[in-house]
């Protein structure tokens, strides 16, 4: 792995490492947080297409690009829902120990991975050692009831959640089209989620004219510096998708550490130091199985 790949393929670290911590010191709420985020993924998707010239899919595949940009919305608005309720250092691993689950389930039975036994035992317990780390990470070593019931919202939210992500991986797929051509149709399903989104919320407030809409644009660089940097890496020619994929998985570190220390999301020593171990448990399992 060259020095510059290996650059590139970290640009998630702090991009999506810092996107939660970023919007959510902004402030405004997940309508706020979602329409500013979009733009600001726009505007990086619009200048990456310009720069390397690309021409934007047609047809079906732009079609199914698009809509997945809107299960991004979908999953991302819920996350901002649980950003409230427990935290973005507690919402980070759930979030991303779920997205690992379903995407190595779908890339089993949709894709043909894992496709001898041992491969299977070994992709099953990683996924098992996942959902152990991710309920370490939300360890709380004195819970009272408002906690305990946010925590059960929170997961609630992020289960039905983060079928949206799904989708947001698993559209290009289905269309055949690779991720860097797919960036900009996407970003334009984002933008295009959320301002229907928020419409249907116009008559109780407007986020078009609130200010805080459009700081959260800045967050939305931060994403989306991530997923460009992702899709680059994930490319043959420089990490390729095993790779670039569990380098960008790093971000859960960098967003769980933040929040705790930036957002003021305290943990008690014992708490943090289970979240540690929490955390590399899912970042180990996440290596095992993108190379399986």
């Amino acid at each position: 792995m060259n020095t510059v790949a290996l650059l590139i393929g970290l640009g998630p670290l702090f991009g999506w490492g810092l996107f939660p911590t970023i919007a959510s010191k902004i402030g405004g709420k997940p309508n706020n947080q979602i329409l500013g985020t979009t733009i600001g993924t726009l505007f990086l998707a619009i200048l990456f297409a310009l720069i390397r010239g690309l021409k934007i899919p047609t047809g079906s595949a732009f079609i199914l690009s698009m809509l997945s940009g809107i299960g991004w919305d979908f999953g991302q608005i819920l996350a901002f829902k649980s950003y409230q309720l427990i935290g973005s250092s507690r919402t980070m691993p759930i979030t991303t120990a779920l997205q690992l689950i379903v995407t190595s389930l779908w890339g089993v039975f949709a894709l043909g991975n894992w496709p001898s036994i041992n491969e299977k035992i070994v992709g099953i317990a990683a996924l098992i050692v996942i959902i152990i780390g991710a309920i370490m990470t939300s360890w709380q070593e004195k819970r009272d009831q408002t906690s305990s019931a946010n925590l059960s919202k929170a997961t609630v939210l992020l289960v039905i959640g983060v079928f949206g992500y799904w989708f947001y991986s698993a559209g290009p797929q289905a269309a055949n089209v690779d991720g860097v051509h797919a960036f900009l149709p996407q970003a334009i399903g984002m933008v295009l989620g959320a301002v229907i989104y928020n419409l249907f919320s116009i008559k109780k407030e407007n986020v078009f004219k609130e200010k805080v809409s459009y700081m959260q644009i800045f967050a939305g660089f931060f994403f989306g510096f991530a997923a460009l940097t992702y899709l680059v890496s994930a490319q043959p020619n420089m990490n390729g998708l095993a790779t670039g994929f569990v380098l960008s998985q790093t971000s859960v570190i960098v967003a769980t550490i933040t929040g705790i220390f930036f957002l003021n999301q305290r943990k008690t020593g014992k708490e943090l130091a289970v979240t540690v171990i929490g955390l590399i448990l899912i970042l180990i399992s996440a290596t095992v199985t993108a190379f399986l």
